[in-house]
């Protein structure tokens, strides 16, 4: 009796037609509709047929107990159908950089990427979708003498699925042998062969980068993993904007205390012979899709919020000497001028402008190097990149900086922080976005010209800001605003840092300084950098 009832319902089940299993697989949780999809050939179509359009879902929570936190954040995120390809979660320095790590692993699974960073401070919608800025204040030990609980606690998740593009999180290695050596070229080697495999070009389409600093404004207390680390991204990023095309979009946190994870065994490293100084969630094309052109397309779109202005004459390094690992001497002229600088008099001038102002500004140089990098075996190729180092202090005719890399005959001008144009650039960032939306406007509209739904144009569908954790603008979620406000309904998500990592096209990100356009940025500071996720679908859905 009970057997004949069984494949009753089954015959019943399978009158039911795709449409009404697409309605009642659309309001599955991501894990039964995992599940659902492995049931049959019929039904993996129709579960296809939801999930054939990429999806970003983010969460925040600022529950005080890690296991809450973490669950909070997974039960919104997974509570669509979705199939993830990769995840990121930042955290308060006051939870568990290794538990959340796990946790998150055992339920996304030991195959999704995934990358768990330590944070400033963190953005994104909480359970009942308001939007949160959460920027916590450094602090000099791991003491709850405040009394707040929800000092430093916090997470933020985001996962997505992005049919059309292979993802994997590619680990930059450093030996621990004296002396140590940072496999940068093998690091791009990775990228270049991961983008490859899957693409006709070894550039891909986009780059989510965490690199290790060990800055001690930021990070005073630091898990025992990353003591005493500290990773210049400066002259990394200088070779990827060399090796990699143009178009290839860089965003992310140079600043960041991390673990990862990689979809393949073959990435994981061995922690008693390397150390791990950063790590790429590297986005490929795939043109080995077997549904090829019907996917559509996903493009990457970054545009920047400055918060630094330049002042006073062009300078040149006369003498430039690597302290350590983290700083150097610098002795600079006036341009046209032999005399050396007295650095100590110049800072104190520079200091004393300062006086009356309403804040005390962080003082920077911005370094344009021009380099060669190996461009073939017994080729070079000639690439200026414009660097910011923040001055420490001055000490007779030598500035003190954080980070290498700077050479003899080096130009450079000085730059401040400055509330105002923070501001100011907010509103170029606002701009900027608005013209993306703008055009997904246009093509919708072009669509409905055509009698195509509005739904066939661009469209986007996700977003990401890396901002400086300094930055003084004294507007409530003032870094999230010039995206959520033109894509409300976009989920958004993001992490507080310093070190802003954004590298886009010529046309898609501005440069602190007009005078330096030829000489790119890719690492920032006092700035927010925006990446916006758009997905074209093919030609045939307009």
């Amino acid at each position: 009796m009970e057997k004949k009832m069984t494949m009753n319902m089954r015959s019943g089940f399978s009158q039911v037609t795709e449409d009404v299993m697409e309605n009642i697989f659309s309001r599955l949780p991501a894990s039964a509709f995992s599940s659902a999809a492995c049931v049959s050939k019929c039904w993996n179509h129709v579960c296809v047929r939801i999930l054939k359009k990429p999806k970003f879902a983010s969460a925040i929570s600022l529950k005080p107990t890690l296991p809450d936190a973490v669950k909070e954040v997974l039960d919104k995120v997974l509570a669509e159908p979705i199939f993830p390809h990769f995840a990121i979660a930042c955290i308060g320095k006051k939870f568990s950089l290794a538990l959340t790590h796990q946790l998150l692993t055992e339920k996304l699974g030991s195959r999704v990427p995934l990358i768990t960073n330590t944070a400033s401070g963190i953005i994104g919608a909480d359970v009942t979708n308001e939007l949160q800025e959460v920027r916590w204040k450094p602090s000099d030990d791991d003491s709850d003498s405040s009394g707040d609980t929800q000092l430093d606690r916090g997470i933020v998740l985001v996962i997505g699925f992005l049919p059309g593009l292979r993802v994997d999180a590619i680990p930059l290695l450093r030996t621990k042998t004296v002396p140590e050596m940072c496999l940068d070229e093998k690091f791009l080697t990775d990228i270049k062969d991961f983008t490859a495999f899957f693409s006709h070009s070894e550039s891909p389409a986009g780059i989510i980068l965490f690199g290790v600093s060990c800055d001690s404004s930021t990070y005073t207390v630091q898990i025992i993993l990353f003591k005493d680390r500290n990773v210049d991204m400066r002259p990394i990023l200088a070779k990827m904007d060399c090796a990699l095309d143009e178009e290839t979009v860089i965003v992310g946190d140079a600043s960041g205390r991390f673990l990862c994870r990689s979809a393949y065994d073959s990435r994981h490293y061995d922690g008693d012979s390397y150390f791990l100084d950063g790590v790429a969630l590297v986005f490929a094309r795939d043109m080995h899709k077997s549904q090829g052109a019907d996917i559509g397309e996903t493009q990457f779109h970054v545009t920047l919020s400055t918060g630094i202005m330049p002042f006073g004459p062009q300078l040149h390094a006369v003498w430039a000497l690597q302290k350590d690992t983290a700083s150097s001497w610098l002795s600079a002229r006036v341009q046209g001028h032999n005399e050396i600088l007295d650095t100590e008099g110049l800072l104190a001038d520079i200091n004393s402008e300062f006086d009356d102002e309403d804040f005390s500004p962080n003082l920077y140089i911005g370094v344009v190097q021009p380099r060669y990098y190996p461009c073939g075996p017994e080729s070079f190729i000639s690439r200026a990149s414009l660097a910011f180092y923040k001055v420490l202090r001055g000490e007779r005719d030598f500035f003190i900086v954080n980070g290498v890399g700077i050479e003899y005959g080096d130009p450079f001008l000085f730059y401040h922080s400055d509330p105002d144009t923070a501001s100011s650039s907010c509103s170029d960032a606002y701009r900027n976005l608005a013209i993306l939306k703008e055009e997904s406007k246009g093509q919708s509209c072009l669509s409905l010209r055509n009698g195509e739904p509005s739904s066939g144009g661009k469209k986007v569908f996700g977003g990401l800001i890396f901002s400086c954790y300094l930055r003084e603008i004294s507007h409530p979620n003032v870094e999230s605003s010039p995206f959520h406000e033109n894509f409300p309904e976009v989920p958004l998500a993001g992490v507080f840092c310093n070190g802003e990592i954004g590298r886009g096209s010529s046309s898609s990100i501005s440069q602190e300084d007009d005078e330096a356009n030829s000489a790119r940025c890719c690492l920032h500071y006092h700035s927010t950098v925006y990446l916006a996720l758009s997905y074209t679908p093919p030609t045939s859905e307009y």
